[in-house]
């Protein structure tokens, strides 16, 4: 996780408030309370749930009725749970899937919390349309704070301001707005590029006595950000931290802390980290993540390595997202030996193997013309099983392509072929262009051949190929 864009950041965080919002109150504490026997009488059926991984439409149903058919029990709060993980890992199909078997297997009947996330699931699964067929199809006693404001986000994630706006002045009608509500539409302009909207929301707020909260400090710190009004950033803190209605968090000061970076106020940005530092709880990885990349972002080595060092020592197992963060903070301060000793450590006691920090240090190796270095990384992974993808095939490419080493490039790109399907993957204008030059500059007629199968297997038009041809063989 290399230093992100703070409106991109902030967007997940909005996302995570949804979900977090729509499942807070689904069940009581009492409800959640299993018996220990009971939970360890549903971990298989969790573990089969979890097997599933890409598996096609039909697989919940298929092992859910052989789950029933073995005589086990089944019940809707326990279902519920794993809809909320299956959503934590974005395993929106799988999640839809065991909701409607629920209710059309086992007629088991939905709460309102339920009603919204179901209508969320439907938005991701199959469109917005969808969602709004299942709103309508609600009884109006279901129509309420958590299903108008889920209709609302899949708007607002579909960047349909036009009916976010209506449907908030519904909302507004049946006094139903909220802190989640504003929040939802501050992030919409955000990402509609419209920032100086979302000053104007937060003074609706404050007209109607909303109370902000963590997200919307960092969604309004944002938007002047946008605006390049850093004192405006300032005065928002500074509110934020001496008002009372608000608990700022950590990701508030991670977000100022970007925002310093990109305006290059680098020591107000390592202040603003050690306040995030302070915010951090101590069972959460993903805070020493950020410090992590942020202070990449400052360019302090040492402070990198202490926050890495603070993580050993802080969680007994290392998992994967920590290494990649560290290799990538590693990678923006070109420190490749300190890389080099991470991945190796990393290799040797992974539990799942993650090409994604085998391709940063492939890249990195690549930006510092390490070339066999790079091709010793792949060679080994290969060995232990790694299968290409499409990130490690265009490492290799542009970087042959960029040294002018067209034989080499277009075996790359032949790689492609074989890891995207057809129309999935397009070479972009100066890469073709680039295979031209070289191609036809070398005469070479093998090449222009191999290209045009390439391009007609990627589903491009081979027509320049066959120009380049006919203008090489003439």
């Amino acid at each position: 996780m290399m230093l992100q864009n703070p409106i991109r950041i902030l967007f997940r965080r909005v996302a995570a408030a949804r979900s977090l919002s729509a499942t807070a109150v689904a069940s009581s504490e009492a409800e959640l309370k299993v018996e220990k026997g009971e939970a360890k009488e549903w971990k298989p059926l969790y573990r089969r749930l979890s097997a599933l991984g890409g598996a096609p439409e039909g697989s919940v149903e298929k092992a859910l009725n052989k789950w029933v058919r073995e005589g086990r029990t089944v019940r809707a709060v326990q279902l519920m749970k794993y809809v909320k993980e299956l959503r934590k890992y974005k395993r929106h199909k799988h999640a839809l899937e065991l909701m409607e078997w629920m209710v059309k297997t086992r007629g088991m009947n939905m709460s309102y919390t339920n009603h919204a996330i179901r209508l969320d699931l439907i938005s991701k699964v199959r469109g917005v349309e969808s969602a709004e067929e299942y709103f309508s199809t609600l009884p109006e006693s279901a129509k309420n704070q958590r299903t108008y404001g889920a209709l609302l986000s899949c708007y607002c994630s579909a960047k349909m301001a036009d009916k976010a706006a209506t449907i908030h002045k519904k909302m507004n009608e049946l006094n139903l707005s909220s802190t989640l509500v504003y929040n939802n539409l501050m992030a919409l302009y955000m990402k509609l590029s419209q920032p100086e909207k979302v000053a104007n929301q937060f003074q609706e707020m404050k007209v109607k006595n909303i109370a902000p909260d963590n997200v919307t400090c960092c969604i309004l710190m944002s938007s002047f950000a946008a605006l390049n009004d850093i004192d405006s950033v300032e005065v928002v803190i500074k509110e934020m931290e001496e008002g009372e209605d608000v608990t700022l968090q950590w990701s508030a000061y991670s977000t100022l802390a970007s925002i310093y970076i990109s305006a290059g106020l680098i020591t107000k940005a390592e202040c603003a980290l050690k306040k995030l530092e302070l915010l951090k709880d101590s069972r959460d990885r993903e805070p020493l993540h950020f410090l992590i990349s942020l202070y990449a972002g400052t360019g302090n080595l040492p402070e990198v390595k202490r926050i890495w060092k603070s993580l050993r020592s802080s969680f007994q197992k290392v998992i994967n997202v920590s290494y990649l963060t560290m290799l990538q903070a590693l990678n923006k301060l070109d420190d490749v030996d300190g890389m080099k000793q991470i991945y190796s450590e990393w290799e040797s006691g992974y539990v799942t193997y993650d090409v994604k920090l085998t391709n940063v240090m492939i890249g990195a190796y690549l930006r510092n013309n390490l070339t066999d270095e790079a091709k010793a990384v792949w060679e080994k992974a290969s060995e232990k099983g790694a299968v290409l993808d499409l990130r490690t095939c265009e490492l290799f490419l542009d970087y042959y392509l960029k040294n002018h080493k067209v034989g080499l490039s277009l075996n790359w790109l032949e790689k492609i072929t074989t890891v995207v399907k057809q129309d999935e993957w397009k070479l972009d204008h100066t890469k073709m262009n680039m295979f031209l030059k070289c191609i036809e500059e070398a005469k070479d007629v093998e090449g222009a051949q191999k290209f045009g199968r390439c391009l007609k297997r990627l589903g491009c038009p081979d027509i320049k190929a066959s120009e380049l041809l006919l203008r090489i063989t003439l």
